[in-house]
């Protein structure tokens, strides 16, 4: 997987490059300092993922996810930080971020959220999860169901909310990936959202006790 790393600090950058780069499935297409940077980046060679810093000058992290999300919609997008911020969150998941992780976790655990995303999971550390679904729930409205949802696309529904990828739902639910992947598609379209981030998100706020 092709990866770019946008990160105001210079040792982050090298320390994270360095880190990625002894992964054999892993290469680093560039590190730089800012959102603008980045979106450059993504103009002229192909990214699968970034991994982004919140604050950072000239673009920061939030508006950077917004922009590429809406040129490179392809492209996932972990916002990698020091701070808790929940207004941050907030905007990252609504401009469709897959992962809001902290920098203080361990290298073992960057790399595994890394892996989560691109097998199609939405990835937070312990402590912001925790606090995301309080967070979502009382910032945003709950809305009412326009269609009426099966019992087994509840199911799915939940599981993606909880994070799982296709192959750990159908592993779950005794289904075939191809299955699972037509279900997913399938609330898409009735729930009239874009993709697993807003998905997720919809569990926590309308469906998640």
């Amino acid at each position: 997987m092709k990866i770019l790393i946008v990160d105001d600090d210079a040792l982050i950058r090298d320390s994270l490059k360095i880190l990625l780069e002894l992964e054999g499935d892993m290469e680093v297409v560039a590190a730089v300092a800012n959102g603008q940077e980045a979106l450059e980046v993504c103009k002229d060679s192909s990214v699968d993922l970034i991994l982004m810093d919140v604050r950072m000058p000239i673009m920061d992290g939030v508006i950077a996810t917004k922009n590429i999300k809406n040129l490179y919609s392809h492209i996932k997008i972990v916002l990698l930080t020091t701070f808790r911020d929940d207004e941050y969150i907030k905007e990252a998941l609504k401009h469709g971020a897959e992962g809001y992780i902290l920098k203080s976790q361990s290298s073992d655990s960057i790399i595994e959220s890394i892996r989560m995303v691109m097998k199609g999971n939405v990835v937070f550390e312990k402590g912001i999860a925790s606090s995301l679904k309080n967070f979502i729930k009382k910032e945003s409205p709950t809305q009412q169901l326009k269609v009426e949802l099966t019992e087994r696309e509840l199911e799915i529904l939940k599981l993606v909310g909880e994070g799982l990828s296709n192959k750990e739902i159908a592993n779950s639910l005794y289904l075939s990936e191809g299955t699972v992947r037509n279900y997913v598609t399938s609330l898409l379209e009735k729930l009239e959202l874009r993709d697993r981030t807003q998905l997720a998100i919809f569990y926590l706020k309308n469906i998640e006790k």
